[in-house]
Formats: structure tokens, sequence, C-alpha cells
């Protein structure tokens, strides 16, 4: 059977490829709270409307009736990262699938995690959600597909796990990390 291509989760396509955008009057990030299961929905509806937004989606392999489908989910459920501007807002939460838009403060420290995590999911390695994020030891990795992302290392039950963390939602995404990976470790700041 063939697999369904994921839903729209990026637009626009380069948006994270350019430099931090600025935030200005005009345009600026927004964490948008959706309703229960109406990430996708809404994420088509920006995209049908030409708004900016990022949905991190992840695949997830299931049996189903003896065959193994593959189903693209949120990441991080009832979230829809938007950059918009105050109209967009106002016509997001119009679509009545948004419970609330979220003002970010620190702009650049989102569009940030945002960048890393995008880079953490294209790389297709198995991406685990981690919901209460621990302290821990703050690490740069310096090769391999991952060079340059900088997140924690936790330990789990499994291994060592590098943590990609959007501190706005207080929630993060995992990879289980081979111990070459992790080359170099950096000093907190």
């Amino acid at each position: 059977m063939p697999l369904l291509p994921p839903e729209p989760y990026l637009f626009p396509d380069g948006l994270f490829d350019i430099s931090k955008p600025a935030p200005s009057a005009e345009r600026r990030w927004w964490v948008l709270h959706t309703r229960p299961r109406q990430e996708k929905s809404l994420a088509r509806q920006m995209l049908d409307a030409q708004v900016p937004f990022y949905l991190p989606l992840i695949s997830r392999r299931l049996p189903i009736r003896g065959r193994m489908l593959t189903s693209y989910v949120p990441l991080f459920g009832g979230y829809v990262f938007s950059w918009a501007t105050w109209d967009e807002r106002i016509q997001a939460l119009a679509t009545r699938r948004v419970v609330s838009a979220l003002e970010v403060k620190d702009q650049e420290q989102l569009w940030q995690d945002l960048w890393q995590l995008n880079r953490l999911i294209a790389t297709g390695a198995p991406i685990t959600r981690e919901d209460r994020l621990m302290p821990g030891d703050t690490v740069e990795i310096r090769s391999g597909p991952l060079a340059g992302l900088r997140g924690k290392v936790i330990r789990a039950a499994t291994g060592k796990r590098f943590v990609i963390q959007v501190n706005f939602i207080q929630q993060g995404a995992s990879v289980l990390m081979d111990g070459f990976n992790l080359l170099a470790t950096v000093e907190d700041e």
C-alpha cells in the first residue's frame, strides 16, 4: 500500500533557510494553542491563506490489519507556530480551531529552537517527545548530520538522548545518540 505524503507542515518552504527574521510591528512569532486534534486542519487553512507557519510532524509506523503504515503526527499536540501579522493572527483565531494565540517575548530564542527542531526532524532519525525536560549537560554536536546543533544530554534507560528544547512551551524532542556523536561538551552559559 503506498504511503500518503505528510500534511503541510511548513510554509513557506524556506522559512528556516533564511537568516533569523527580525520581529517587527508587522510580523512576529505566535504560538497557536489549538483545540484537540486540530493542528493539521489549521495548518491546511494557514497554507490556503498563505500565512507562514511551522507544524513539527514526525512519522509513526503502525501495524494495521497486518500491514505497517506510516502516519505523520504532530510532535507537540495542540501547538502550531506562526510567523504572522496581527491580522493573520486574528484570522487564525477566527477559524475556531485555535484556543489562544500565545505571545512570544523572546522571538530570537523561539526561532532558534524551531530552526534546530526542524533540522533534527529532517534527519529522519526516530524522535521522542520530551515533556518534562531534565537539566543536564549542554552539548554541541561536532560531526555528522546534526553537526552544529546545541542541546542537552539526558540519560534514559535506553542510553544517552540528545534533547532539543522549545523553551517557550517547555517541551522538546529527543533522539537516541551514539557516544561518538557527542564529541564536545560546552559549558552552560
